[in-house]
This record gives structure tokens, sequence and C-alpha cells, in this order.
């Protein structure tokens, strides 16, 4: 249907977000709002920011105990890994992925913050597992009209949005056509 054709052209990089189209029939990933970590020749990898866990971080770690903040599933790869996002300047080490935004870091520090009661929820997100792409493979999703690339990367949309909402407000930031995407049923039949 050429009417759900609506490439933007805007490229994945480092730092933006991955949304994903409105019908995407893979499980993993409908209604899902990726941030992009890294993005080169050698492939893609980010972290679904708006799918939560059924665990806590308390319950992972025992380093995490006075931690008891929702955890994200990261992706559907090495869900047995734990990530971290933040926008913590109290954590060294961090990789900058967009403006005040860094993946992973000093864990030492993170464990600390968290048991003085200094870290709060809205600065940091902890992932299992992530999604990753191989070589070429996120360009040829985009080609499908799977993704669509956003530029527009804010703290609070990633820190403060709740995750159920996620996925439609970061469409309708974007505003035009995709705010129109936003209000598209999950399952188009049952209109």
């Amino acid at each position: 249907m050429d009417f759900f054709k609506y490439r933007n052209r805007i490229p994945p990089e480092k730092g933006r977000l991955l949304i994903s189209e409105p019908f995407l029939p893979d499980p993993n990933f409908v209604r899902t709002v990726v941030l992009l970590c890294e993005h080169n020749e050698e492939g893609s990898f980010g972290f679904v920011l708006n799918r939560l866990a059924d665990v806590r971080a308390s319950e992972i770690l025992d380093e995490l105990t006075k931690f008891d903040h929702p955890v994200f599933i990261g992706g559907p790869v090495q869900q047995d890994t734990l990530h971290f996002i933040h926008r913590s300047k109290s954590i060294e080490g961090g990789e900058p992925v967009a403006e005040g935004i860094y993946w992973g870091g000093s864990f030492e520090q993170v464990t600390f913050l968290a048991d003085t009661g200094q870290l709060n929820p809205d600065e940091i997100r902890f992932f299992l597992g992530y999604s990753g792409w191989g070589p070429g493979q996120l360009e040829e999703e985009l080609e499908q009209d799977t993704w669509i690339v956003c530029d527009y990367v804010n703290e609070e949309l990633l820190f403060a949005t709740e995750p159920d909402l996620m996925w439609r407000k970061a469409l309708k930031d974007m505003g035009g056509k995709y705010s129109v995407f936003a209000n598209y049923p999950l399952d188009p039949s049952l209109n």
C-alpha cells in the first residue's frame, strides 16, 4: 500500500531514535522506541526504551539492593546481560550517545550512588539485553519502512516519559504525518 510508504530520509546515527512503524509484526519491536548507541559499517546496536521487564534492579544484582526501580528489556540479544544509559554527571566513564546522555560508565559509582540514595530513577535506565543489527541490516529494514528515524532526542522523552506512552509521544513530537501515525490502532481490522 503506497499510503504506508513514509520513508523519512534521516539516516541512522549514534544518538538517534528508531521508532517502529505502526504495524511492525515482529513481537520484539511492536510499538517500540530504540536509542541507537552505535551505528557504523560493522553494524548497529541500541536499547528499546519502552519495554518494561517483569523484574526490578534490586532483584537482579546484589549490588543494587537499595535501588528498587524498573528494568527494561533492551532487545532480544543477550538478555542475560545488564546495560545502562544515564544522564548523571556523577557517573564517570560513560560513552556519550547524545547531548547529556551516556551509555555505561563506572558501575562502582552507580552502586555507590544507589546505596547512598544519590541516584534518582529519572537519571538512569537499566536494560536486560540489547537490540543489534549486522552490517547493512538496519539499512535494509529502513528501505522496507520498518523504522522511522528521529534525530530529535531529548532527556524528557528518555527518562521522564511513561513507557506505554513513549512510542506515541515520540511520533507526536516529530509532528506532521508522524503525529497521525501516533493515532493508528494496533490492529486496524478492529476499527
